[in-house]
C-alpha cells in the first residue's frame, strides 16, 4: 500500500479537475451567490452573540451632581515656645 500523499489524493484531484472543466462556470456562479448571501448575513448581525431571553437588565448611564459642604478654615496652629538663648549668645560674640 502506497501512503504517499500525492498518490493517495491523485484520484480526488482528477475528479475536481474534471468537475471544474465540465461545470466550472456553474460552480463559480453558485459560489458567488453563496458569498453574497454570507456577506449579507454577517452584515445583518449573524455573527453577533445572542443575548439570553429573560433576566435582562437595562443599564442607563447617569450623571449625579452632589453638593459639597462649604470649605472650613483650617484649625488654629498651636504655638510652640522656642528657646532663644542660642540667639543671644551669637549676638554677644560679635
Amino acid at each position: 500500500m502506497n501512503l504517499n500523499p500525492a498518490e493517495l489524493l491523485n484520484p480526488i484531484f482528477n475528479a475536481l479537475d474534471t468537475l471544474i472543466e465540465d461545470d466550472g462556470v456553474y460552480l463559480y456562479l453558485v459560489l458567488v451567490w453563496l458569498a453574497l448571501l454570507a456577506i449579507g448575513w454577517i452584515l445583518s448581525g449573524g455573527l453577533r452573540r445572542k443575548r439570553p431571553q429573560g433576566n435582562s437588565v437595562t443599564v442607563i448611564p447617569a450623571i449625579i451632581f452632589t453638593m459639597q459642604p462649604p470649605l472650613q478654615s483650617p484649625p488654629p496652629i498651636i504655638g510652640i515656645e522656642v528657646d532663644q538663648t542660642w540667639n543671644d549668645e551669637d549676638e554677644t560674640t560679635d
